[in-house]
């Protein structure tokens, strides 16, 4: 009935795939990510099966669980409700796929569980969050940079077939995953790096509640994850992150934001949404522990200029919130 899986390439659209792959016997994978969708700059028909993405013009089944997302599809007047398949706010995608299907051996309930956590960076500490798991193996492991979009790919869609077959802890044994999740603990101290010279505080932001790592600065955008952060600043309250947008592998002058709530603040109560804070400012969407949003600027000049105007805009609604 349906020829093609089109998903997010994360640890919680990895999981979806290989959660529709095993319902639906459906094995052909695409990786995609959310921008591609909403520019309608991939051709999906109703042959397909779309996981934690936009709504697309048209497809066979949806699967998702941003706010942001629903958002989009009410201004489009489209009714989640009258779409084949499943939108529900949860942790994960993972977990709305998993609850509507209900029909899968063991081994997928780890998996799940797991995805929860990790889309939704929902840990105890930064010693729960450090602690290594199956699952953080195997998200460190797709995180890791390839050489080509394609290895990334083929590298995901064999994961998502082990996924399929395996639980969740004897995926993480394997070799492959062995090696890569090396590698990228090997990159975390380049990461650091790069970190410790590249974090800053807006003035007004005297008790450092929102760190910023601001990367135009590079004319090469390096391989960072900015959770790290959260080893440099623990009392921080939020990460940004904002760098040049690259088009085959050209910088350009758009900018693109991504931004965190730090794990301590999963311990406390709050009212604080990044997501809603990208969605009143028209620039992207997310959830409320995180989100992100781009920028269209004609001139590095209006670039500088916006970079600054939006990290005072989104600093002054977060401590707001």
């Amino acid at each position: 009935m349906y020829e093609r899986i089109i998903t997010h390439q994360d640890f919680d659209g990895v999981v979806s795939a290989a959660l529709c792959s095993y319902a639906l016997n459906v094995n052909q994978l695409v990786f995609t990510q959310p921008r591609t969708v909403s520019d309608a700059r991939i051709t999906i028909t109703d042959l397909d099966v779309v996981c934690d993405l936009p709504y697309p013009l048209d497809c066979g089944m949806w699967f998702d669980h941003h706010e942001g997302n629903l958002e989009d599809l009410q201004y489009r007047k489209i009714d989640p409700a009258n779409l084949e398949g499943k939108f529900e706010i949860k942790d994960s995608c993972a977990r709305v796929v998993f609850d509507y299907f209900n029909d899968f051996p063991d081994h997928f309930t780890a998996m799940v569980d797991e995805a929860d956590i990790i889309d939704a960076f929902n840990y105890k500490n930064i010693d729960d969050w450090r602690q290594e798991t199956p699952g953080k193996m195997i998200d460190a492991a797709i995180k890791l940079m390839e050489n080509s979009q394609e290895q990334k790919r083929q590298f995901l869609r064999s994961l998502v077939n082990l996924l399929k077959e395996r639980p969740l802890d004897r995926v993480a044994e394997t070799p492959g995953i062995i090696k890569r999740f090396k590698q990228f603990q090997n990159e975390e101290q380049d990461m650091l790096e790069i970190l410790e010279k590249n974090i800053s505080f807006l003035s007004k932001d005297t008790d450092k509640n929102l760190i910023i790592i601001d990367l135009t600065p590079y004319t090469k955008k390096p391989f960072l994850y900015k959770h790290l952060a959260y080893l440099l600043e623990p009392k921080s309250q939020a990460v940004i992150q904002i760098s040049n947008i690259y088009r085959n592998r050209v910088k350009t002058n758009d900018i693109s934001l991504s931004m965190s709530l730090t794990v301590n603040m999963n311990q406390t109560e709050h009212s604080k949404d990044i997501g809603e804070i990208m969605r009143l400012l028209n620039i992207g969407n997310g959830h409320p522990g995180a989100a992100s949003g781009m920028l269209y600027c004609d001139s590095k000049q209006e670039m500088l200029k916006e970079k600054e105007a939006i990290l005072e805009q989104i600093y002054s609604m977060f401590i707001e919130q």
